[in-house]
C-alpha cells in the first residue's frame, strides 16, 4: 500500500482560488447563452477584462494584426492600443488579446465590411473596390476625447485560386455476404460489388489578361465558364493565379461481399459431410475519369512578359491550354 501525501499545490489552494475557478468555469458555461452581462461581469472580478468606462486612457491607437493590407476576398483582424497616464499599455480582447472589450468600443469602416470583434474583410469581386483607400475609425463612448483612425491599404500580391474541375464519382455500392450454410449444407455466394460511378468532366475556361500601366503595373484577369464569371488584379511581384479544370476523379468500385462459410456436419455414425463455403463475389471496377476542360488564355502583348510568372493551369485528362496573344482592353 502507497502512503498518500500533499503535494505543495494543494497545500496552497486557497478557497478563493476555488472561487476564482469556479467562476471562470461558469463563465464558460454561461458564454453561450444570448446574455453575456453575467460572464463579463465575472471576467472583470477576475482581472480577465476591464470596462473601459471605469478605465483612465491617455491615447489610443489602431492597427492590423500582421502585415498591413488587405486583398480581395480575404479577412484580417484589428486590434487597438491602449497607453494610461502612468504609462502602462492595453489592448483589445481577440487577436490583441487584451483585456478591453469590443463592446465598449465603436468601429465605423468605408470599403472594408467589420464585424463587433474587430475583423475586416473585403469582397471578392476587386472591381468594386478598385482604385480606393479602405478605412476604418475607432471610439469609445465612454472617453469621447478618444479616436483613431487607421487606412487599410490595397494589396493584390496573393495567390488566387479559380476551380473548375469536375465532380468526383461516387462509389459502387459494395455487395452483399452470402449466408452461412445450415447443417452441412453449403454457405451462399457474395454478391458482387457495383462499378464505380464515372467522374464529371470539366467545362471549357476562357482566361483574358489585360494590361494596366502605372508605376506599379498590374494585370486585369477574367476567367470565364459556362455559367461564371470572376476577376482577379494581380500584382506580377508576388500575386499568381490557378486555374484547374480537371477531370473528375472516377469512384472507386464497390468490394465483392464476402462467401457464405458452409454448415458443419453432423455428428454420426459415420459423421456427415460439412457444406461447401460459398464464392466471394466480384469486386465492381472502378468508375472512368472525366475529362479536362479546354482552357483558352488570350493574353495582351503588354501582359505577356508576366504570363509565366503569374498564370498556373491544370486540365488533367484533358487537351492542353492553348495561348495566344492578341490585344485585350481593359476589363473595367
Amino acid at each position: 500500500m502507497h502512503a498518500f501525501s500533499f503535494s505543495p499545490f494543494f497545500s496552497d489552494f486557497r478557497p478563493q482560488s476555488l472561487r476564482l475557478r469556479q467562476a471562470a468555469i461558469a463563465c464558460v458555461a454561461f458564454a453561450a447563452l444570448p446574455a453575456l452581462t453575467g460572464c463579463a461581469a465575472l471576467q472583470v472580478k477576475m482581472g480577465m477584462k476591464v470596462y473601459l468606462a471605469k478605465t483612465p486612457i491617455a491615447t489610443m491607437e489602431v492597427v492590423q494584426q500582421g502585415a498591413p493590407g488587405i486583398a480581395p476576398g480575404k479577412k484580417s483582424s484589428l486590434v487597438v492600443l491602449f497607453t494610461q497616464p502612468g504609462g502602462m499599455a492595453l489592448q483589445s480582447e481577440g487577436a490583441g488579446g487584451g483585456k478591453v472589450m469590443w463592446r465598449d468600443l465603436v468601429v465605423t469602416s468605408t470599403v472594408v465590411s467589420v464585424t463587433p470583434k474587430g475583423v475586416i474583410s473585403l469582397p471578392r469581386d476587386p472591381r468594386k473596390t478598385d482604385r480606393q483607400m479602405p478605412h476604418v475609425t475607432v471610439t469609445a463612448p465612454s472617453h469621447p476625447e478618444l479616436r483613431a483612425d487607421l487606412d487599410i491599404p490595397l494589396r493584390y500580391d496573393i495567390a488566387y485560386n479559380s476551380n473548375f474541375s469536375g465532380s468526383d464519382g461516387t462509389k459502387g455500392v459494395d455487395g452483399t455476404s452470402g449466408l452461412d450454410g445450415g447443417n452441412g449444407s453449403d454457405g451462399g455466394n457474395g454478391g458482387d460489388g457495383q462499378n464505380g460511378w464515372p467522374g464529371g468532366d470539366a467545362p471549357p475556361v476562357q482566361i483574358d489578361v489585360a494590361f494596366r500601366a502605372g508605376d506599379h503595373p498590374l494585370l486585369q484577369v477574367g476567367v470565364f465558364a459556362p455559367g461564371h464569371k470572376r476577376y482577379y488584379l494581380i500584382d506580377p511581384q508576388g500575386g499568381s493565379l490557378s486555374v484547374r479544370a480537371d477531370g473528375g476523379s472516377g469512384g472507386k468500385g464497390g468490394s465483392g461481399g464476402r462467401a457464405g462459410r458452409g454448415g458443419s456436419g453432423g455428428i454420426g455414425s459415420p459423421n456427415g459431410n460439412s457444406g461447401l463455403d460459398g464464392h466471394a463475389g466480384m469486386d465492381g471496377h472502378d468508375g472512368s475519369d472525366g475529362r479536362g476542360g479546354l482552357i483558352t488564355v488570350t493574353c495582351d502583348p503588354e501582359a505577356m512578359p508576366y504570363l509565366d510568372r503569374i498564370l498556373h493551369l491544370s486540365s488533367r485528362n484533358g487537351p492542353r491550354p492553348v495561348y495566344q496573344q492578341a490585344p485585350v482592353a481593359p476589363l473595367w
